[in-house]
């Protein structure tokens, strides 16, 4: 009896570290751009670690997300109007199905924008139109769809379209929908019926939610930009905020509402001890929060500091060992690759050497894996005393003119530039990582 009991905690406990070194989600399985995964390679050969496999895809942000050795991407095709989901076999790239829907019109820096969510049998995806879809994971068989956008009054689609990557929690599905008079909404993840949602919450955002940690309890975080007046000159100028609610029924329990970022992308950083790091592009910098507790059990926020000397644009910042390491790239300043500690004080920062503006990074093993926004892949051991990278290789070449000819003169002019911006994904041992023109699937672990 003993060795059977044995045999199945064994067993049990190597399915839940499969399932664990899957990469899920927007930020992988913590939504934190942590990976468990262990036994990363130290360095690299000089023609950089192999490319097991590549497949092409369309110019976009969207990233992918893996489970069970299936590979989730949300794809868009601007020229003919839509969008595809599609699924991949993780060993070999070989694309399993596909789905497609209409999607017109196209935006600034046109393309892919979200980042699917996958468990167990079912997969979901967010469109660039508010387009949302449960899919069957064996055949991509359309389960339930709802547009989050039109369903509540949604009118002119925001600058940068609906950029939005689902969140689940327990039954549910959940997602800032920004229409006219619905905020977040939570929709039941098998049937798509609505379950709880809030007033309109602000401006637009490009931020999606997460959970973070209050006094041990969990909260769902949303960051909501300020008002742009360079696309909305005629709207009356709005703080942003940053908001927490209960998960469970969208109740708010408390707000921060002097958050002034125009386009805000990133969602909040979890510090610990009921901190949060809330970072913005466009020269805004980063802002630590604290979320307290009184007693007679209402919560109350309390802004700890404010620098305009670290931030992100597009995504939040990378919180290990008492630091927190993002790239700094906004329009009047290139910083680079920045660390800072807990209380504000930047460690270094890169700049132009090297230049890091807008790529992605995920923690694993003690190591960061990191592209640069432009046509590197790095391997970075984090430091506070200085940038100490491990190996490097010029694996995303960047797109070149003519290349990308979807969206008009703004997706046409900037693109070259914008070759690597999207999340990337580990499980595994194999780290997927896209440009404007294809997809890698990257040996990086032993």
């Amino acid at each position: 009896m003993i060795k059977k009991l044995s045999i199945s905690i064994m067993f049990l406990t190597a399915t839940m570290v499969a399932v664990a070194q899957d990469w899920p989600q927007y930020l992988g399985p913590t939504r934190d751009s942590k990976s468990p995964q262990k036994n990363l390679l130290r360095e690299w050969p000089a023609e950089g670690p192999e490319v097991l496999w590549s497949v092409d895809v369309g110019i976009g942000y969207g990233g992918p997300v893996i489970e069970d050795g299936k590979a989730y991407l949300l794809d868009r095709d601007g020229e003919k109007g839509i969008e595809i989901m599609r699924c991949f076999d993780m060993d070999s790239g070989k694309e399993l199905w596909r789905h497609e829907y209409p999607s017109a019109g196209n935006v600034m820096y046109p393309g892919s924008r979200s980042v699917p969510i996958v468990e167990g049998k079912y997969v979901y995806s967010a469109g660039h139109n508010g387009d949302l879809y449960c899919y069957d994971t064996k055949n991509g068989k359309v389960v339930w769809n709802k547009n989050f956008w039109t369903d509540f009054n949604g009118e002119k689609i925001p600058v940068w379209a609906l950029s939005q990557c689902p969140l689940i929690y327990e039954n549910m599905l959940i997602i800032l929908s920004q229409a006219a008079d619905t905020g977040l909404v939570a929709y039941d993840k098998k049937t798509g019926d609505v379950i709880w949602k809030t007033p309109a919450l602000g401006d637009e955002s490009y931020t999606s939610p997460n959970i973070v940690k209050i006094d041990g309890e969990d909260h769902l975080c949303i960051v909501i930009s300020s008002t742009d007046h360079f696309m909305h000159r005629d709207k009356p100028k709005q703080k942003g905020k940053v908001i927490g609610f209960n998960p469970k029924t969208g109740e708010e329990l408390w707000r921060y509402d002097n958050w002034e970022c125009i386009i805000s992308c990133a969602n909040a950083t979890d510090a610990g001890n009921n901190k949060l790091l809330i970072v913005g592009g466009y020269d805004r910098g980063a802002t630590m929060i604290q979320v307290e507790k009184g007693a007679d059990g209402k919560y109350a926020t309390k802004e700890l500091y404010t620098t305009v000397e670290f931030g992100d644009q597009t995504k939040p910042a990378l919180f290990h060992d008492g630091y927190f390491y993002a790239q700094y790239g906004t329009n009047n300043r290139r910083d680079g690759l920045c660390c800072m500690d807990i209380d504000g004080n930047i460690m270094w920062k890169t700049k132009r050497e090297p230049n890091f503006d807008k790529g992605s990074m995920i923690l694993a093993d003690g190591l960061i894996l990191a592209t640069d926004g432009l046509n590197s892949l790095y391997l970075i051991q984090p430091d506070p005393t200085g940038f100490k990278p491990l190996a490097k290789a010029d694996l995303l070449a960047p797109a070149q003119t003519g290349d990308a000819p979807q969206g008009g003169q703004m997706g046409r002019g900037m693109m070259g530039r914008s070759s690597n911006w999207a999340p990337i994904a580990l499980s595994d041992g194999k780290l997927l990582v896209r440009n404007q023109q294809k997809m890698f699937c990257v040996k990086v672990a032993k």
